[in-house]
């Protein structure tokens, strides 16, 4: 398979009063056509703001710095013009974002957010799109599509929103879709319509899938392949079964580790010691140390290098050095 997206060495910074925060650091992925890969990783990992960066939603922003390069089939979208980039958002590379309540218009109706995307991008006329519209709303599972169309965000339930903005990402055909946490916050029913809905969809379009979530069920179920994040950067990544079976880095092993299994009581579910480091004040270390249980004194003073350990896997922890293969 051909990549599709490239990113490499992407460096997102937030400049505050305070400090910087890199809330990306030096992040560099891959996603090969009709594949999908997740990223997973606590609340404020950088997750979201990869995807943002990737979608060019952060460039030009005040206060924002963005290094590195994302490739989209060969071309830079960080060197992009405004117009082109355009063309290539929301047309080749469509988002659903992790909240659709405050993503979705609130004085427009349904059919109208749906159908500016189709008139904007395959130059179709109004009446035309209100058609591909409906047909949309029907092929993500939702009945009654000509009312529904005609409904604002605020008569729909979070499942019926969510599958709205699934709708919409499809419209153009997109070859990339970036779901940020598309099942958040919806009940466990639904969650599995929704992930069945992507799945389907991309079956049938033959669509790449970047993934964002915490939820390792969702990682289990679609991934083919798994990137972790903390604190802005890459600690492992692999593919899904090789990384499910046999993870690396203690992060990763302590995530796994804080997931209910089906079958076996608990009194308490595990959780990871400690809380995320301040992103104002990492100093050259592993941002890791001081919740992991394995922590010698090289990981309190100096930064371990994202290494490939075995031919599905990399990480970036000491307790592999001297453990890298070499192509």
């Amino acid at each position: 398979m051909s990549t599709l997206l490239e990113i490499d060495q992407l460096n997102t910074y937030f400049h505050t009063e305070e400090g910087t925060i890199k809330a990306v650091d030096d992040v560099s992925l891959r996603v090969l056509q009709g594949e999908t890969v997740c990223i997973v990783g606590e609340s404020g990992c950088g997750k979201s703001v990869t995807a943002l960066s990737v979608m060019g939603l952060l460039q030009g922003t005040t206060g924002i710095e963005i290094g590195g390069k994302i490739h989209f089939e060969g071309e830079d979208l960080l060197s992009m013009d405004r117009h082109h980039l355009r063309a290539i958002r929301g047309n080749e590379i469509a988002m659903i974002f992790q909240e659709p309540m405050s993503s979705l218009n609130p004085v427009l109706t349904i059919g109208e957010q749906m159908m500016e995307p189709l008139v904007e991008h395959l130059k179709i006329s109004k009446k035309e799109a209100r058609k591909r519209a409906i047909e949309l709303i029907e092929q993500v599972g939702i009945s009654r599509p000509e009312q529904i169309a005609k409904s604002y965000p605020h008569e729909l339930s979070g499942g019926m929103l969510q599958r709205v903005m699934i709708a919409i990402a499809i419209s153009c055909n997109p070859k990339l879709l970036i779901a940020d946490e598309p099942t958040t916050a919806l009940d466990v029913t639904i969650q599995a319509q929704i992930l069945d809905t992507m799945r389907q969809i991309k079956a049938e379009s033959g669509m790449s899938i970047l993934l964002i979530t915490h939820d390792l069920g969702v990682v289990a179920e679609m991934a083919d392949y798994v990137i972790v994040m903390y604190a802005g950067k890459i600690v492992e990544q692999g593919e899904v079964t090789a990384l499910f079976e046999s993870p690396k880095h203690p992060y990763t092993q302590g995530l796994l580790k804080s997931k209910p299994v089906l079958g076996q009581r608990q009194d308490s579910l595990y959780s990871i010691p400690g809380q995320v480091p301040n992103l104002l004040d990492l100093q050259p270390s592993c941002y890791f140390y001081e919740r992991c249980e394995h922590c010698m004194e090289i990981c309190r003073s100096k930064e371990p290098r994202l290494d490939k350990i075995e031919s599905s896997q990399s990480v970036a922890c000491w307790l592999y050095e001297g453990a890298a293969i070499h192509a």
